[in-house]
């Protein structure tokens, strides 16, 4: 098999890895702990890869394009919150449910939605570039928007999820990668080794997906009537952000290359990162964590969708 042929299969490969996890995660619950465990470093792994494939010197350029960062700035933290605002009038009154969908919602993603950019025909480079930009403002901006938000309860008292954690899954592998591309610089017979590294988004973001489904199988099979009311609300969501990204990408005469990286990014979720905050939640709270577990799996199955949907939605 050739790499183009494995990324033309990776929907299925992934829809693969998701019954996969969710059938290991039903049969062994106790695959829960390890599944969680190994979830962080698999991510570490598919963001080394996807971060040894973008020349630093197009990095540098990423950082210089005020348009995009303007478009992902504007995007994930003026009209996303709009629409949560939007989207939390659909819900009922339930302070736990609301929160939980606000948490989620609110936190643009800062993981894997680079790998799903790179495998979605966007652009790498400026997906790196503005995950430091979107780490820092949902961390200082979360409490804000809670605040804001009618319905929903404040996070007073709750320990917060740890963003030195979170950083650290972008970060460590950003500084190898730049440390491999200096090795690979060196001598020319190096290249190979960016080329080897090709192939490991694909498996790689297929291992995660199938931790997640693995590790969460229960925690959402623990609460079943939550689904019917928040599933249809995260899909309605994926639809409206990649709406979003395709007014702002013509607004600002974004390129084709550039719109698909703004759709990824703003419909993809933080969820790894705020689900240590629902699970400390005081007791009778726990609707929050099955939320955010919940939109985590419909993310998933959105973003296999969003490969195929968003380079028709975003052309060249």
């Amino acid at each position: 098999m050739t790499r183009l042929q494995l990324e033309r299969h990776q929907v299925w490969i992934y829809l693969a890895a998701i019954a996969t996890g969710a059938g290991l995660g039903t049969l062994q619950p106790g695959l829960r702990t390890p599944g969680e465990l190994l979830l962080w470093p698999a991510l570490v792994l598919l963001l080394y890869a996807a971060f040894v494939q973008v020349p630093l010197l197009q990095l540098r350029a990423a950082f210089a394009d005020r348009r995009f960062l303007s478009a992902v700035v504007v995007g994930n933290f003026v009209l996303v919150p709009l629409l949560v605002l939007a989207l939390l009038r659909l819900l009922p009154a339930d302070p736990a449910l609301r929160l939980g969908v606000a948490l989620v919602l609110l936190v643009p993603c800062t993981d894997w939605f680079i790998g799903f950019a790179q495998m979605g025909r966007g652009d790498t480079s400026r997906a790196i570039a503005v995950t430091p930009l979107n780490l820092l403002l949902q961390l200082l901006l979360l409490p804000v928007y809670l605040w804001w938000l009618p319905g929903v309860p404040g996070l007073d008292g709750v320990p917060a999820a740890s963003g030195w954690a979170a950083a650290a899954v972008v970060l460590v592998p950003l500084v190898a990668a730049v440390g491999s591309e200096r090795w690979i610089g060196r001598r020319p017979g190096r290249e190979g080794l960016r080329e080897r590294l090709a192939w490991w988004p694909v498996p790689l973001l297929a291992l995660v997906v199938l931790l997640v489904a693995a590790s969460q199988a229960a925690t959402v099979r623990a609460a079943p009537d939550v689904l019917p009311t928040v599933v249809p609300l995260f899909v309605a969501y994926l639809l409206a952000a990649a709406l979003i990204a395709r007014a702002l990408g013509r607004l600002l005469r974004l390129p084709a290359r550039h719109g698909r990286t703004l759709c990824f990014s703003l419909g993809t979720r933080n969820s790894f990162v705020v689900l240590p905050v629902a699970l400390a939640l005081p007791q009778g709270w726990s609707i929050a964590a099955v939320v955010v577990v919940t939109q985590s799996l419909v993310e998933l199955l959105g973003m296999l969708l969003y490969l195929r949907w968003v380079p028709r939605l975003f052309r060249e």
